[in-house]
């Protein structure tokens, strides 16, 4: 029986022996967790399960073997092999021993309940092969969408419409740095398309890794700004990939963002969308010479240097009920509420048409979209039905305000300030919540108090504060409907409660 790093592996197991011998050995190895995208420590109770995978990684995971896998491949009618994240027999011994090791962790974090299992999983694989997102990619048309938000929905909608051509890689649970896009590389190995939301602070390494074709730029905000960049200094960073990019690669950008367009410009092929932005306090200066920005109606312009919003064919109008293309105008038929993500169909409508996707099966297959990962998704708890909402920094709880501000449904607003969510909330002084003045609100969460107090300064009727935002569901009128506005952490586990049990 062989020994490495510490942990002795019999060398001819069944499978059936090899998948209890797994599962027993990742168990003692300690804890595994996961939350969302955000990333998991290479020390402590990881380094065992980094040491153990690189042992195990030599065959491949006996579950998978046995039945295969739901890939994120969404076209439907795909045939068995393309629905299975098999390893190509074409990549290298060192990229498939990878992906077996990193589907085995996968599947440990799983049976143990420590998490969905792509982002450990990810991690294995790159741990394994740091060439591996290159090697996955290869042959893929690849599309890498980033924004500080809206990024997963419109990644959704741009998957939806190229799975009507041909099957799609997708990290649809919101993994979006690498070791969550290898995992979804890998589990649509077959894929002649890849649609891949990723972090922004993260673009430039995944562009560059996965050779995206496309990128999709869609808005920069503050958001976890004690773990994460300033706005400008995520832009100047979009820029300094922008111009390395070649004209093979086709940049989508939103013309509203100053920010965006400060960084996509330096890219030598751009399509520029007008798909709206209304949260515009974190680029209120000029990114090219700092003066105060002029945003008269038609857009925005800096009086010092004339740097200005370029001129569009695809925009919204100015209602968010049509967007208009190069074709003239469309209407979207959404299933998902609010302008913002009528913006988010425009950009992710100019991007599919510029892969060949015509605008009306492009429509068709945004309106069939009704939840993104949990958001938007009605569930039942205690016989009254709540409306699932991710509010996760200012831009996107000012959005949120408007989807919830002509419903009768008693507003509960959760919030946290773990790692994942940023530790300083302070940012919630910077939401308008005056526009909800006089409105009954539940607050729960962690960091309840906190936001208790800033409802209450800004006039909002605080009826109740728990730490479990289901006490309010609990005590609420039994035929008295919710809306729950929760930031990152806060959503996730409403989701895994409510959605996914």
């Amino acid at each position: 029986m062989p020994v490495r790093a510490g942990v002795t592996i019999p060398t001819l197991l069944s499978p059936e022996r090899r998948s209890v011998e797994f599962r027993a050995r990742a168990a003692a190895l300690g804890p595994v967790r996961e939350s969302g995208g955000a990333e998991a420590p290479h020390h402590g109770p990881w380094s065992g399960v980094f040491r153990f995978c690189e042992v195990i990684g030599a065959v491949d995971s006996p579950r998978s073997a046995a039945r295969g896998r739901t890939s994120s491949a969404l076209a439907a009618g795909a045939r068995p092999w393309q629905a299975r994240g098999v390893p190509d027999q074409t990549l290298p011994l060192r990229s498939r021993t990878a992906i077996a090791a990193g589907r085995a962790v996968a599947a440990a974090s799983r049976a143990l309940g420590r998490g969905r299992g792509q982002v450990i999983g990810g991690r294995v694989m790159l741990r394994v092969d740091p060439q591996l997102l290159a090697r996955l990619a290869a042959g893929m048309e690849v599309t890498a969408v980033s924004a500080t938000n809206g990024k997963s929905t419109t990644t959704r909608m741009i998957a939806e419409a190229l799975a009507t051509r041909a099957p799609v890689a997708h990290n649809r649970t919101g993994a979006n740095m690498a070791p969550g896009v290898a995992t979804a590389l890998a589990e649509s190995r077959a894929a002649p398309f890849a649609a891949i939301e990723v972090d922004e602070a993260h673009l430039p390494a995944v562009a560059a890794a996965t050779h995206a074709s496309q990128l999709v730029l869609m808005n920069l905000t503050r958001d976890q700004l004690d773990r994460g960049s300033e706005v400008k200094m995520l832009a100047d960073r979009w820029r300094r990939m922008a111009e390395t990019l070649t004209p093979a690669t086709e940049v989508v950008a939103n013309a509203d963002d100053p920010m965006v367009v400060w960084a996509a410009a330096a890219a030598p092929r751009v399509t520029w969308v007008g798909c709206g932005q209304w949260w515009t306090l974190d680029s209120a200066l000029c990114p090219r010479c700092g003066a105060p920005l002029a945003r008269p109606a038609s857009g925005w312009a800096c009086p010092a240097c004339g740097f200005a919003r370029p001129e569009t064919l695809w925009f919204i109008s100015h209602d968010a009920d049509r967007i208009v293309t190069p074709a003239g105008p469309v209407t979207p038929r959404l299933v998902l509420p609010g302008r913002f993500n009528v913006g988010n169909a425009a950009i992710a409508l100019a991007a599919v048409n510029a892969r060949g996707i015509s605008l009306d099966a492009a429509l068709e297959a945004f309106s069939q979209v009704s939840d993104v990962d949990g958001r938007y998704v009605r569930a039942s708890a205690h016989g009254r039905e709540a409306r699932l909402l991710l509010g996760k920094n200012p831009a996107s709880w000012t959005e949120m305000m408007g989807v919830v501000s002509d419903s009768a449904a008693l507003l509960v607003t959760v919030l946290n300030a773990r790692g994942a969510d940023g530790r300083d909330p302070s940012w919630i002084w910077d939401v308008g919540f005056e526009e909800w003045a006089g409105r009954p609100v539940w607050v729960a969460g962690e960091r309840r108090f906190d936001l208790a107090v800033r409802l209450d300064t800004a006039g909002l009727d605080v009826v109740g504060v728990s730490a479990d935002p289901l006490a309010a569901l609990e005590l609420a009128a039994p035929d008295q409907a919710l809306d729950v506005v929760a930031n990152y952490t806060a959503f996730q586990e409403l989701r895994a409660r409510l959605v996914s049990k």
